[in-house]
């Protein structure tokens, strides 16, 4: 009796294990799974043509949230100083128009804001070519829903950004 009690243990035991590591591969994200399980997904950017590091590669994640913060920051003191009249109730609508027109002028026009410029980044095309405008303006209205912003592909690209056929890159 005793060793069919251990054999019930023994399996719960592999039950246990069999769980963490389920919830370990959750944690780590669907990429590190599949790459665990021997699926080669390559490098991020390597199906757009884009090399694995250096100028021209896709921007890593850190260099993008922060480039928004900057932004952001940039947008909010325009909008406390010139816009909202100071009043701090109107400043975060203020600022979403001010977010808006900033990246859609200045992606559309010259590849980055002023967020980007800072951090070496840049928006452009998947061909590499300039982002367009009607693009950029269609990439920044995704960008202030911010749904779009936080689902990314295997690539590490924003929905925003895959819808508006764009990639930001290291300069």
């Amino acid at each position: 009796m005793r060793s069919q009690y251990r054999g019930r243990v023994d399996s719960q035991d592999t039950r246990r294990a069999d769980t963490r590591r389920a919830i370990g591969t959750w944690l780590s994200g669907p990429r590190e799974a599949a790459e665990q399980m021997g699926v080669d997904l390559g490098y991020r950017g390597e199906r757009l043509g884009l090399p694995e590091s250096g100028p021209g590669a896709v921007a890593p994640p850190g260099r993008r949230i922060a480039a928004i913060v900057v932004d952001w920051a940039l947008c909010l003191l325009v909008s406390f100083s010139l816009l909202s009249g100071r009043n701090q109730q109107t400043v975060g609508n203020w600022a979403v128009l001010v977010f808006f027109l900033l990246s859609a002028l200045t992606v559309g026009t010259v590849g980055c804001t002023p967020g980007k410029l800072l951090l070496r980044l840049r928006v452009i095309g998947e061909g590499g070519s300039r982002l367009g405008f009607w693009r950029a303006v269609l990439r920044s209205l995704l960008l202030v829903v911010v749904i779009p912003a936080v689902i990314w592909d295997r690539d590490g690209r924003g929905l925003h950004d895959r819808l508006a056929r764009a990639v930001q890159i290291r300069v």
